[in-house]
């Protein structure tokens, strides 16, 4: 860990939500906080200060740094002991906050900001950094259940271990217990082969269910011994991923996912089932890549 959480802000309502989640994940770490505006306007060669007609205080220079004012106080009230810096840094919103991720252990967005389109229920910004960002990126849309579980995505595969790690630490850290929730369907379970070789390659009903409990507790081994104050449910559902998720999203406060899992292809640097839970989960989601995915 690098003891840093990262917050993107750019004056939208949805990024002063961000900062609020941001001080209490870096509360809770024992992290400090840095504050991260993109300034777009340079590259674009427009007057950065205020007008020769208008108020001194104005100018987008001035907007910019005053913006940033306004989330570091929003933080050092959600928490004020500890440590807040800020920078403004010349650049496209996605460059800048992909680059801060480097040196941090959590960045944190809004899931819609100034540039947001209505009907448009993700950012850009949010789903670019889910997909390349070198840390876990924690997107918020609506506010959590403070008393609500941590939700963890289980697909069995080998890029979802970071997000298992993750979500057992939040649980941890938050004093929550974990949701551990793996779906199936008759059409992407792996078929058990039969007890005796000479029956044909059928198996008795349940049967593909057992074998998915199994999936979802080999996953989750040895967490549970490094996280022993963390209560951990398992929970086997029959059915499509992106509901089930979303449903146990309504009473969650952070759902976790892989940033892509078993029906990955190469190349694909955010699964479909990420991508829907960024665009409607009904808490804050983090998306966690694994050590095995490639810019």
């Amino acid at each position: 860990m690098s003891g840093l959480v990262v917050v993107g802000v750019d004056g939208s309502a949805s990024s002063l939500a961000a900062v609020e989640v941001a001080a209490r994940e870096a509360r809770s770490r024992g992290a400090g906080l840095s504050v991260v505006h993109a300034f777009v306007w340079p590259a674009m060669h427009v007057p950065l200060g205020p007008s020769p007609m208008g108020p001194p205080e104005g100018g987008l220079r001035n907007m910019a740094d005053g913006l940033v004012t306004e989330a570091v106080e929003r933080a050092r009230a959600v928490a004020p002991d500890i440590h807040v810096g800020h920078v403004v840094v010349t650049g496209e919103p996605l460059t800048v906050l992909e680059a801060q991720s480097r040196a941090a252990e959590l960045v944190v967005v809004g899931s819609r900001g100034m540039g947001g389109f209505v009907g448009l229920l993700v950012g850009s910004t949010a789903v670019h950094l889910a997909a390349h960002g070198r840390c876990p990126v924690l997107v918020v849309r609506e506010q959590p259940h403070a008393d609500g579980p941590i939700v963890l995505g289980v697909d069995g595969s080998a890029a979802g271990q970071k997000a298992v790690d993750f979500a057992f630490a939040e649980a941890a850290l938050r004093n929550a217990p974990l949701v551990a929730l793996h779906t199936w369907t008759t059409w992407n379970a792996p078929m058990p082969a039969p007890q005796d070789p000479s029956e044909p390659y059928a198996n008795p009903p349940g049967a593909l269910a057992e074998e998915e409990e199994r999936l979802l507790a080999e996953a989750l081994a040895g967490r549970q011994e490094r996280h022993p104050g963390v209560v951990v449910e398992h929970r086997v559902v029959h059915g499509g991923t992106r509901e089930a998720l979303i449903e146990a999203s309504r009473s969650a406060q952070l759902l976790v996912v892989g940033a892509r899992g078993r029906g990955g292809f190469a190349g694909l640097l955010l699964g479909s089932v990420s991508q829907a839970l960024l665009h409607h989960a009904h808490c804050p989601v983090a998306v966690v890549r694994g050590t095995t995915e490639r810019h």
